[in-house]
C-alpha cells in the first residue's frame, strides 16, 4: 500500500527531466536528457560506466548544476527551489560512508535530527526501515563490524526514514559480494512492492530487469531507449539461439541455412553446436527450426542466449560506440 504521504501530489511526475545537460570543460557528460517517471514506476537508470548516469543523479539531487535544462521533482525546479524539491526524496548516492563508532540506531537518530523529526517519529520510523532491510538483530551493534553490502542496506533504511515518495539510487550493488548484491536486491524488490516510486541506475542489465518495470538505456550522455522491460523484451528484433545436432551439420547444410529468411549469422561452436543470430521475432525463431527439420537435422536443444533485452542493449550499445 502506498502511503497518503507518498501519494499527496499526484499530477505532478516524481521526476522530469527536460533537455538536461552537462559539459566538465570540453567533454559532454549529458547531451540533452528528456526522460520522466510516472508515479509508482521503478525505472532502470541502465548503462555502461562513464554514461552519465551519475551525472544525471547529481544534477537531480542538486550536487552539481546543468549546463542547460532543467530537472524536476515532483513539480518543483531542483535548481531554484532545491529544499521543496529534496523535500520527498530519498537518495542514496555512490559508497555510504558512516561513523563506524555509532550504531544504527544512534545513525538514524542523527539523520532524523537533521531532517527535523520528533523523537518519537525517530522512533518508530528507524523500528519500522531497520525491520524493512533486514538489519533489525544489528540495530545496535557497531556499524565498524558491517559488511559493504550491510552498510548499503543502512544507507537505503536513512534514505527511507522521512518515508519517501521518491528513491534515488545510484548503482545501489556496486562493489558487493553475490550475497551482499541478493539482499539489497530484495530489499529494493519489496520496497517496489510498497508502490514507492525507485529511480535506480546500475550497469547490470540482469539487476534492472529483476527489479524494475521500466528501463532507459543511456551511452555517451544520450538516451538510446526508454520503455517498459516487458516490452522491450518481446519488441527486440533479433537474438542468439545455441541450436546443437545428433550429427554435426556439413558446409552444405550450413550454407543452405544462410539462406533462411531471418538467419542474419550462423557461427559454428564445434561439437555438433552452432550460434544462429536470427532476426523476426518468435516468427522468425519458428520458421528457421522448421527449415532445419525439413532438411533432415536432427535438433537435440535450441535455446536463446540471453535474453533478447540483453540483444537489443548490446546492439544499442555498439551503434551509439561507433558514431
Amino acid at each position: 500500500m502506498q502511503s497518503s504521504h507518498a501519494g499527496s501530489v499526484a499530477s505532478e511526475f516524481p521526476v522530469q527531466l527536460k533537455g538536461l545537460g552537462k559539459e566538465y570543460g570540453h567533454f559532454t557528460a549529458l547531451k540533452s536528457l528528456d526522460l520522466t517517471v510516472p508515479e509508482g514506476t521503478s525505472l532502470g537508470f541502465l548503462g555502461p560506466n562513464g554514461a552519465g548516469k551519475s551525472t544525471t543523479i547529481k544534477i537531480m539531487t542538486n550536487l552539481i548544476r546543468p549546463s542547460r535544462g532543467h530537472a524536476t521533482l515532483f513539480g518543483v525546479d531542483v535548481r531554484q527551489e532545491p529544499t521543496r524539491a529534496l523535500a520527498r526524496i530519498g537518495a542514496v548516492i555512490e559508497t555510504p560512508e558512516f561513523y563506524g563508532y555509532l550504531s544504527p540506531l544512534e545513525t538514524l537518530a542523527y539523520a532524523g535530527r537533521l531532517r527535523g523529526m520528533s523523537s518519537k517519529e525517530i522512533e518508530s520510523r528507524s523500528e519500522e526501515v531497520l525491520k524493512g532491510v533486514k538489519m533489525s538483530d544489528w540495530a545496535d551493534h557497531r556499524i565498524q563490524e558491517f559488511s559493504k553490502g550491510m552498510k548499503q542496506r543502512l544507507a537505503i533504511a536513512q534514505a527511507l526514514l522521512n518515508e519517501p515518495a521518491l528513491l534515488i539510487l545510484d548503482e545501489p550493488t556496486s562493489g558487493l559480494d553475490p550475497r551482499g548484491m541478493a539482499e539489497v536486491r530484495d530489499v529494493i524488490q519489496s520496497l517496489k512492492g510498497e508502490g514507492r516510486t525507485i529511480f535506480m541506475s546500475s550497469h547490470l542489465l540482469g539487476e534492472v530487469q529483476e527489479v524494475c518495470d521500466d528501463v532507459a538505456l543511456l551511452n555517451h550522455g544520450e538516451l538510446l531507449i526508454h520503455g517498459s522491460v516487458r516490452d522491450l523484451s518481446r519488441g527486440s528484433d533479433t537474438s542468439t539461439f545455441q541450436t546443437s545436432f545428433l550429427r554435426p551439420p556439413t558446409p552444405q547444410d550450413l550454407e543452405a541455412l544462410a539462406s533462411v529468411p531471418g538467419i542474419v549469422e550462423i557461427k559454428n561452436e564445434g561439437d555438433s553446436t552452432i550460434d544462429l543470430r536470427i532476426s523476426g521475432g518468435e516468427e522468425g525463431q519458428a520458421r528457421v527450426l522448421e527449415a532445419m527439420v525439413s532438411r533432415g537435422l536432427k535438433v537435440i536443444t535450441y535455446r536463446p542466449l540471453g535474453s533478447s533485452l540483453e540483444q537489443l542493449y548490446l546492439d544499442r550499445i555498439q551503434e551509439s560506440d561507433r558514431l
